[in-house]
């Protein structure tokens, strides 16, 4: 009897994503790459605390808009923008499972882009290609511009600035970068985002996404 993925080694461990036994190194070779992994597999759980401990920082060129400094004042005054948007992203991936922290990169990167536009006076949007991608963009745009009417609607004027808005978000592209890893079916993100807002919440509570 050989391993189903690589058809050479003895099987040695259950696989929840395949339902199979498969050899160790498939398991570690294939883990969140072609293996769609559940959250509480066992040896996932142990590949990502050992990952964590053993993690380097990210390097200047894999920071998100590396030249921008983002002041930890606005993360505490716009925390509830920023509560709403982890929020946003939490609800649209517990909808859509087949979401991966890639996809969530890419929409949040994308957002920001064009928030980037928009504090020099030029509005350029580009969204995802990838649908999945593209749903989560527009949702996260969609609460952006529902946070601003509400505010409105609440004291007149809004005082949101674009220029906050694309702050929080590459705040949340560097966040998104730094906690998940380069395999293609990670959802290290999406699990930790998801930790905060249990599924019986129906509104955000304060983020804990910028605790200590």
């Amino acid at each position: 009897m050989s391993c189903p993925i690589c058809e050479k080694r003895p099987p040695k461990r259950s696989c929840p994503a395949k339902a199979e036994i498969i050899c160790a190194v498939c398991c570690g070779t294939e883990r969140e790459v072609t293996l769609d992994c559940p959250a509480d597999c066992a040896y996932l759980v142990a590949a990502r605390r050992y990952e964590q401990e053993h993690r380097k920082p990210l390097a200047e060129s894999e920071i998100p808009f590396r030249e921008i400094q983002v002041s930890p004042n606005l993360l505490y005054e716009r925390q509830p923008l920023l509560s709403g948007l982890t929020y946003t992203i939490a609800k649209f991936s517990r909808e859509r499972r087949d979401l991966v922290d890639r996809n969530a990169l890419t929409s949040i990167t994308a957002l920001a882009e064009t928030y980037q536009t928009l504090t020099s006076g030029i509005y350029y949007e580009k969204p995802p290609a990838a649908p999945l991608a593209n749903e989560l963009y527009v949702a996260l745009g969609k609460f952006i511009q529902d946070y601003r009417k509400q505010e409105t609607e609440r004291t007149g004027f809004t005082t949101l600035k674009d220029t906050e808005v694309f702050h929080l978000l590459v705040f949340l592209a560097r966040v998104c970068r730094s906690r998940t890893n380069e395999r293609p079916r990670a959802r290290i993100f999406l699990e930790f985002l998801r930790a905060q807002f249990p599924a019986a919440e129906d509104q955000p509570e304060i983020s804990r996404i910028i605790a200590p």
